[in-house]
């Protein structure tokens, strides 16, 4: 069982998680979502097409100008409070490695911190134990916040993945946090190269069988832009071939910018595991 926040989610039940950037160069809507209103909007189209989960990020993965933490809790903080007052079932995760944001937007109402960058402040854990709050546990190769990978290599990328993010759960779950709060992330593109990150997803199953609730981050990603050489705004099918497949193997959360999208994979997908009916069941029975 998964349970973040108010909710309980079902061994089988996918989770999609709906990115909302509250900053204004992120690489994918750039900006679209940085003013209050429109991101508002963002979230309630989300939660309408079937999030679960809104992951709120006030500082954008990739390199670009300096967003002190002051600036991050500034962008988050009282969104985080607004968004809990208007939507008080949804799951509200906040994207961040740092341990100050984090303090801050457990006090505003999050449910879950997302820690892309794989522990680089230890203290954010301890920050999840004590607020009793859901922890994302990611493999970031040793990476640096919002640096690129630079001809990194692994003798074996999914041993170091598991490795890496096990210890981080087991971490997690000494200082307090709810075991069944605490997911495992393979980090696509964070420290690897494309072929890092498709070894990640063929390879998906064996974090599974660790028996933590696996989340997974693909959403329009350079992996996938260069696997088909794509540019970003040109990525979605090719991203939601790799959510059918990393769903196949098992993935429980999906974070995601196509809400709609992802949900119909997913229910695909889950039905033809026999995980869930078909909405209706006409054919061959007139």
């Amino acid at each position: 069982m998964l349970r973040l926040g108010r909710r309980e989610f079902a061994a089988h039940e996918p989770v999609i998680m709906a990115i909302v950037n509250r900053t204004p160069d992120s690489f994918y809507d750039q900006g679209a979502t940085f003013r209050d209103e429109p991101a508002l909007a963002r979230v309630e189209q989300a939660v309408a097409d079937g999030a679960a989960i809104i992951d709120i990020g006030g500082v954008k993965a990739g390199p670009g100008d300096e967003v002190s933490a002051e600036e991050e809790a500034r962008r988050t903080v009282g969104f985080v409070a607004e968004v809990r007052r208007r939507f008080p079932d949804v799951v509200i995760s906040v994207d961040t490695w740092r341990h100050e944001v984090g303090e801050a937007v457990c006090e505003a109402g999050a449910d879950l911190l997302n820690d892309a960058w794989g522990g680089v402040d230890p203290r954010l854990a301890e920050v999840a134990a004590r607020y009793g709050v859901g922890l994302v546990c990611t493999h970031a190769g040793g990476a640096q916040p919002r640096t690129r990978p630079h001809r990194v290599t692994y003798d074996d990328v999914m041993a170091d993945i598991l490795k890496v993010t096990v210890g981080l759960a087991e971490r997690a779950v000494a200082l307090g946090v709810p075991r069944e709060s605490v997911m495992i992330d393979p980090g696509h593109d964070f420290g690897k190269n494309t072929r890092h990150s498709l070894e990640a997803t063929r390879r998906l199953g064996e974090m599974v069988e660790t028996g933590w609730s696996v989340l997974v981050s693909l959403s329009n990603k350079d992996f996938v832009g260069e696997t088909l050489d794509r540019p970003v705004k040109e990525r979605v099918l090719g991203t939601l071939a790799t959510t059918a497949v990393s769903a196949w193997l098992g993935a429980r959360v999906y974070r995601v910018h196509e809400v709609a999208e992802t949900r119909q994979v997913l229910d695909m997908v889950a039905t033809i595991a026999g995980h869930r009916e078909p909405a209706v069941a006409r054919r061959g029975l007139a």
